[in-house]
Parts: C-alpha cells; sequence; structure tokens
C-alpha cells in the first residue's frame, strides 16, 4: 500500500529506528565485553554468550513472523516487537549476573526476530515502484550500518557512561520508534497454520549448532560425551528439518524449493559466509586494541567508527547504481575490496600505529556496503512474486545463523590458534638463544634478575596473541575470496522488476 510522502517519511523513521536499534544490539556490546566480565565475574569463554545467545534467539524465532504477522496483523506484531525488545533491553541494562543476563539477552532475540523482515516488508509496500531500488538502500543501510556502528556507540557509552547504558540507549529510540509505528498501516487478520514440527527441528539444529561451537573448545571437543550428543542431536535437527521441507505434504516453515533458484542459492551462501567476513573483523579488532594495544574502549569505538562511515557512503553511491549496473560486478568489486582491507591487516605487528588500523577498515566497511545492497536485491529478483516474501524471511534467518556462526568460529580460531602459537613460540625461549640475551640487555636486565622470566612470560603472552590474530585475519581474508566463485553463479534477468517485495507472508 503506497503512502504520501509525508505518510513515507514517518513510516520510514519508524521502522528504520526498530531496525537500527535491532541490528545495533548484536554488536554494541563488543568493545564492552572486557568490562562486562569484570563486573559479572565470569570468563573469556563465557561472556561471548552474550553475543551468540541473542543471534540464535532471534534466528530460532525469525520462521514464526509471517505465522504471528497473520494472526495479528502487522501493525500490532511490529508495536508488540518494540515494546518486548524495549522491555527486554531493560532487564539486559539491569542484570545482576551470567545467568540473568543471558537469559534477557535470549528474550531480545525473541522480540528482535521480526524486526527487520517487517521493516522490508513495511518499506517495499509503502514506496511506489519507482522508488524501490532507493527504500532498499535506506534498508540496507540501516541493517548494516546497526552492527558496523555498534562498537562505535558501544565504547562512547561504556568509556563515558558504564557498559549498562549499551542496554538502556534502546529505551528512548523503541519509545519514539514506539509512538510513530502507530502509522503504519496494518493487514487484514487471517487463520493461518505452522508447521510446528519443523520450528522444533529448525530450533534443534540450530540451538545445537550454535552450542557446539560456543562449549566445543572447552568441552575438549568430541573428547566430550556431551558434545557428541549435542552433535548427533544437531544432524537430526537439521537433516530431518531439510527432508520435511522437501516431502512434507503440509506446507514446511520454508519451502525449500527456493534454493532451486540459482540465484536465490548463491545469494544465500555469500550472505551466510558474509557473517564470518563481517561479525569476525568486528569482534577481533576491540581484543587487538584493548587486549594488546591497552586502547581505552572509547578509543576503540573511535578506531572502528570509519568502518560504519565507509559502509554509508558506499550504499549511497551503490543505491543509485543498483538499477544500471550489473549487480554482480558491483558484488564482485565489494568482495575484493574488502578482502584487500582484511589482507592488509595480516601484517600487523605489536608495533602497528594507529593510521594503519584505521584505513583498511575503511576499505572493509566499504566493500561491505558494496556487497550487501546488490545482494539483497539479487537474490529475490528471478524468484516469482509469490515466493519473494518466503524467501525473505529466509534470507534474514541465513543472515543471523551467518553472524552467529561466525563469531563463534572466529573466538573459537583465535583461542586455540593462541595455545598453539604459545607452544610453538615458547621453544624460542632458552638460555641458548642469543636474541633472548640481546633482548634481555635492551630491557636492563640479565637471565639472573629475578624479574627477568616474569618479563619473558609476559611477552611470549603478547606475541602469542599477535600471531594468533595475524592468523584470525588470514581465515576472515580467504572467507571473502571464497566468496568469489559463488558471484560466478549469479546471473541477471534482462526483465527482471527492479524491486523485490521481501518480509514475512
Amino acid at each position: 500500500m503506497e503512502q504520501n510522502k509525508a505518510s513515507r517519511v514517518l513510516i520510514t523513521v519508524a521502522v528504520m529506528s526498530a531496525t537500527i536499534m535491532q541490528a545495533l544490539d548484536t554488536t554494541i556490546v563488543n568493545v564492552a565485553l572486557p568490562q562486562m566480565q569484570g563486573n559479572l565475574g565470569t570468563t573469556s569463554d563465557q561472556i561471548s554468550w552474550v553475543l551468540t545467545s541473542y543471534l540464535v534467539a532471534s534466528a530460532i524465532f525469525m520462521p514464526l513472523t509471517g505465522y504471528l504477522t497473520d494472526k495479528l496483523g502487522r501493525r500490532r506484531y511490529l508495536l508488540y516487537s518494540i515494546a518486548g525488545f524495549v522491555l527486554s533491553s531493560m532487564l539486559c541494562g539491569i542484570a545482576q549476573n551470567l545467568t540473568q543476563i543471558v537469559a534477557f539477552r535470549l528474550l531480545q532475540g525473541v522480540f528482535g526476530a521480526a524486526l527487520v523482515p517487517l521493516s522490508q516488508a513495511i518499506m517495499a509496500d509503502t514506496f511506489p515502484l519507482a522508488e524501490r531500488g532507493r527504500a532498499m538502500a535506506i534498508w540496507g543501510m540501516g541493517v548494516m550500518l546497526g552492527p558496523i556502528g555498534g562498537p562505535t556507540l558501544g565504547g562512547w557509552l561504556t568509556d563515558v557512561l558504564d557498559w549498562r547504558w549499551t542496554f538502556y540507549i534502546n529505551v528512548p529510540v523503541g519509545l519514539i520508534s514506539l509512538l510513530l509505528a502507530r502509522r503504519v498501516p496494518d493487514t487484514p487478520r487471517r487463520e493461518r497454520s505452522v508447521d510446528w514440527i519443523g520450528l522444533f527441528l529448525l530450533s534443534l539444529g540450530i540451538g545445537g549448532l550454535q552450542f557446539v561451537l560456543d562449549r566445543g573448545n572447552t568441552e575438549d571437543w568430541f573428547e566430550s560425551r556431551l558434545i557428541v550428543a549435542v552433535v548427533l542431536a544437531t544432524l537430526v535437527g537439521l537433516i530431518g528439518f531439510g527432508i520435511r521441507g522437501m516431502v512434507s505434504r503440509q506446507k514446511p516453515l520454508f519451502d525449500l524449493h527456493i534454493f532451486r533458484d540459482g540465484n536465490f542459492a548463491a545469494s544465500s551462501f555469500v550472505i551466510t559466509a558474509l557473517g564470518l567476513a563481517m561479525y569476525g573483523a568486528m569482534v577481533i579488532q576491540p581484543i587487538m586494541l584493548e587486549g594488546l594495544f591497552h586502547y581505552p574502549t572509547l578509543s576503540t569505538g573511535l578506531v572502528m567508527a570509519p568502518r560504519g562511515i565507509a559502509s554509508m557512503v558506499s550504499m549511497m553511491i551503490i543505491g543509485r547504481l543498483v538499477a544500471k549496473v550489473d549487480v554482480r560486478y558491483l558484488i564482485g568489486a565489494g568482495i575484493l575490496i574488502g578482502a584487500s582491507g582484511t589482507w592488509v591487516c595480516t601484517h600487523y605487528t605489536l608495533d602497528t600505529d594507529t593510521y594503519w588500523f584505521v584505513w583498511p577498515v575503511l576499505l572493509q566497511g566499504f566493500g561491505l556496503g558494496m556487497i550487501w545492497v546488490p545482494l539483497s536485491t539479487l537474490a529475490l529478483s528471478t524468484l516469482p512474486p509469490a515466493l519473494t516474501a518466503e524467501a525473505a524471511g529466509l534470507f534474514s534467518l541465513l543472515r543471523t545463523i551467518g553472524s552467529s556462526i561466525g563469531i563463534a568460529v572466529i573466538t573459537t580460531f583465535y583461542t586455540r590458534d593462541t595455545q598453539a602459537a604459545w607452544n610453538h613460540l615458547v621453544g624460542y625461549f632458552n638460555i641458548n638463544n642469543p636474541a633472548l640475551w640481546l633482548y634481555l640487555k635492551q630491557s636492563g636486565r640479565s637471565t639472573l634478575d629475578d624479574s627477568s622470566a616474569a618479563l619473558l612470560a609476559s611477552e611470549l603472552d603478547r606475541q602469542a596473541h599477535m600471531v594468533a590474530i595475524v592468523d584470525v585475519y588470514w581465515l576472515i581474508t580467504f572467507s571473502f575470496l571464497l566468496m568469489l566463485p559463488l558471484v560466478l553463479l549469479l546471473r541477471r534477468r534482462r526483465n527482471a522488476r527492479p524491486h523485490v517485495e521481501m518480509g514475512p507472508e
């Protein structure tokens, strides 16, 4: 339903403020994790659950968007989602221990799950056909700038106020969005069934996979009976969901035949891999800056800010080009630019200065902006109109799963590689190594000094972490490059519509 210009502006502000609020919470606590860890008394492995619990809950409840939209009506469901998100944000802010904050983050994910797909559908219905390319660019900026700008805003709030304000900030934004969202056109309610068995299998698969990735390193992977049992349950869930989606006579949770469309299948793999590339970089950079270079939280956020600025500029440019240039070229160029920015990071050392932390981030942000908007447009461009709504929900689900997996993979890889690097480097720390004598001499010490052992242990730890961080950046670089073959599978249909109607059924 198209609106007049004034109504379109108000509706856009309402849905985009809710979308940005939801997207921010995927990463806004990244730079605050060290402070949260100390305040809540947790380990570094446990505190990462604050990130992944939110994403997992969002991924599990996202498939219910269409069902609840039909049962409640689009406007009422949007209002309930915003109100619940604001309330759960307040609860996160007052949490006193790890159990509470993980539980409240799960609740945040439940209420936030529908905000992105609902905003897609509302933006598509609000703007006329000729302006929907621009509308999708605005929507893409909100979805991308939320997680990209999260560390910057989180760093400022944590440094100036307290980590709890990374959650309290949602309250005023959510209330404004809630007030304006009453202008969103409603949709008629209708009876609709949902594949509860399919939802259970999908939840089992997603939840189990995330549990394995989060706890596998701590539990020593397949040496643990618990991990083996969860892996089996995960396989049952994912395989069962796939079989049910392909052969069930009832309407499945998702029509997996959508993957027969080459554009959608290739775009889905790219958006999932993008989770590792985008969220991996945003997780490892605060760890490096705060842990090894002792940057204050606010400074870390400022160093990461250019990523969001570059993405904004990129999306504004691409929003105008997406209808004029073959989007496959835009996506391919974005992948190469993002990969080059990450490749520069593989040359970091403990002597690297701030300049070299900032400009690669600009390249990463610009490349990500070039990928997101055309990929979101092309993914559904060759699907029949009757399938675009369902495909949009599945596309958002895969983006969320990719983000969650990306965080877990990067943190696990970093932890294991740090230990491996430590074991390798410790061999060079022996009394017969001339370099060790020279290092101690430059520090004004000798091998006989009592303080030498502590100094060498500290340096060994720093070097091992630096090696692991460089290896993480290599992994992220390769994840970018692995997307390139998938771009070759994309195709542009000559008479494709310049827009896609994305959102729940």
